[in-house]
Formats: structure tokens, sequence, C-alpha cells
């Protein structure tokens, strides 16, 4: 291999020791599935006797932009059920004459969309899912769209919903049935989590009003607000259902099998969407920090402290998952580890 797994253990080992995270579970593979794979650390610094482990469950934070969101539009697309460059008002009524209504599902997907950056849902809208739709699809534009790349959570909440329209499914019911259910991703769901798989879940930050930290519970409030269902946030995974989620992106010959979304999605969205602005993004995927483009290594990472990285070119995937979150909302600590990880990897 090009690089050492040894020296990859020993930099997540070292993060442990800096309390940058109390533990980390990590895998590298291809499209016959993962060569290397690795768990350190604890779940929780109160309970050392809980080390972390390769099937230990994970917040997976805005990874659930791909693992649910990305999926479910890709495989509508797919279908011929969506067409990424038609106004969303020309055939989605809710939004018809509404300023959202003149973006794209492509404009969405790069964030050129011009949505507003806030997502403070609850003090704009208060606390009933159907106001916050409303809310969320009725607003005005930041900006007109195709102006300018600007990472707003909104963009998969708004996909999400259009996701749901699209199939008469709520999103945890179509990417259970278009993509995690065909692939075998049995542990793969949305919370909260069930009190027995709750306790094999890595904790998040601390919650205040419990001073206790947040376990099978999304720490994302958008996603807690709305039952913990949302485009934005609020899906539950683990090391092994991504990594047969990654390998079904490398792997052409069994997409003709399996519903969901397959090679074509895969290929028109690990392409740069965003013509010459800046940052350049894919369809929900960019490419990985201190790579250029024409590397075709591609990131996408979630708040919680997780992260999953692609290379077509290469023939291989990795992921990263910790609980960072425990100790700090600061995504510094966790950057150069990650960065390192890439290199490690990729090169």
């Amino acid at each position: 291999m090009a690089y050492s797994a040894d020296r990859i253990e020993q930099l997540l080992d070292d993060g442990v020791r800096d309390k940058v995270y109390p533990g980390a579970v990590w895998a590298v593979g291809d499209a016959a599935g993962p060569y290397h794979t690795g768990a350190v650390g604890v779940l929780d610094p109160d309970e050392p006797d809980l080390r972390m482990r390769y099937d230990t469950v994970f917040d997976v934070a805005s990874l659930t932009k791909i693992l649910a969101v990305w999926s479910s539009v890709g495989a509508l697309w797919e279908e011929g059920k969506l067409d990424l460059d038609h106004p969303l008002g020309s055939f989605w009524p809710e939004v018809e004459g509404r300023p959202v209504g003149r973006a794209t599902a492509r404009q969405l997907l790069t964030h050129t969309a011009g949505v507003p950056l806030r997502a403070q849902l609850k003090s704009l809208y208060g606390s009933d899912p159907q106001d916050i739709r409303d809310g969320v699809l009725h607003e005005v534009l930041h900006r007109p769209p195709g102006e300018a790349v600007e990472y707003t959570d909104r963009a998969a909440l708004i996909l999400g919903y259009l996701a749901e329209h699209l199939s008469g499914q709520r999103l945890d019911q179509l990417a259970t049935a278009r993509t995690w259910q065909p692939l075998g991703m049995d542990a793969t769901r949305f919370g909260p989590l069930p009190t027995e798989v709750a306790a094999r879940c890595a904790p998040t930050e601390l919650d205040q009003d419990t001073d206790t930290h947040l376990r099978g519970v999304a720490h994302d409030f958008s996603a807690r607000l709305l039952g913990g269902v949302c485009g934005i946030a609020g899906a539950f995974s683990t090391a092994d259902d991504i990594a047969l989620f990654l390998r079904h992106m490398l792997d052409a010959s069994t997409a003709a099998a399996r519903p969901g979304f397959g090679p074509a999605w895969t290929r028109e969205s690990l392409t740069v969407q965003t013509g010459g602005m800046e940052p350049v993004r894919g369809l929900f995927w960019h490419p990985a920090p201190g790579i250029a483009p024409a590397a075709d290594t591609w990131v996408h990472y979630g708040f919680t402290g997780t992260g999953m990285w692609i290379s077509p070119r290469q023939g291989r995937w990795a992921l990263l998952l910790t609980n960072k979150l425990y100790y700090t909302r600061d995504r510094r600590p966790l950057t150069e580890i990650r960065d390192t990880f890439r290199e490690l990897v990729f090169g």
C-alpha cells in the first residue's frame, strides 16, 4: 500500500492523548470492501472501560446530507423523476411563485441557490414542523441564484423536502427504502435511537438541560426540533454501514441490480459543478482540502467529528468517525488530524 496503517493508528492515538476526541474509528478500502480498519480510545472519558469499537454507533451529523439526501436525490434523478436544471417552481407547486422556486436542484446541491445562510429555525418560525417547512420554503433569497457559492444547511433541508414531495415518502422512509436497506446498511437510521442501540452510541456534546452528554439523540438542534428527521442532520450510522455506502459508489458492477443511486449519479456529483466560482463544489461533495480538484479526491464532513473521502481515480475510499464534539465545538483541533489522515491514505 501507499500508506502505513501503523502511522494512521499512531496519528489517531495521539488525538486521544491530546483530547481532540475521546475515541475514533477508521477504515480504508475499495470497491471490494475495507482492507484496513481500526478503533482507538474510549466512548466516554467518564466510563474508561467502554472502549471505542469498530461497531460503535455515531451521530454522523452532516454526513446525513450524503447518506440520506444526496443518495435519495440521486435515485430520483436516475429514475428520471428530477431534472436538476429546471426551476423548482416549475414542477413543485409548494414553491411556485416563491423566491426559492427560481432556484434549481443543482444550485441547491452546489450551495449556489442564494437561500438564507442562517439556520435558527425556531427563532424564525417557531416549533411547529409545518410552520418551519412553510417558513423555509417561502422566505426571500439571500442573493440571486447562481451568483456565489455559500454553504448553508438550508440547501439540504429544502432538498429533503423536495425528495419527500417527489417520492411521496418521508425522508427517513425514502432513504431506508432506496438506499440503506438495499445496501444492507442495517445499523443506519434517524434518531432518537432505541435505548439498547443508544447504549452503543458515542456520546457527543453536553446537554445543558440535563447536564449529560447527548447519546442516541441528534446533537443538531434543527434535527431535534423536527423530531429527529431532516435533511440537515439526525442520522446515526456505523463504520461498516458507511463502508458499504462508499463501496457502492465505486462499484459500478452492482448498481444495476440494486435500487437507489448508481454510478451515473456518482460521476455527475464528483465533478466540478461551480464553473470558475470559489470555493469549488461538486454535488454536495467538495475537493479534499489541500488537493486540486483534478486530483479527484472528494470529501464530506460532519460537525460531530465525522468524515468520509472517496477517490474514483485511485479506486479508494476512507472514513474517520470521532466524537470530538464531546470536548468542543471548535473545528480546529480535528482539522490537522483530518488533513494528515487524508495525506496518509490518498497522498
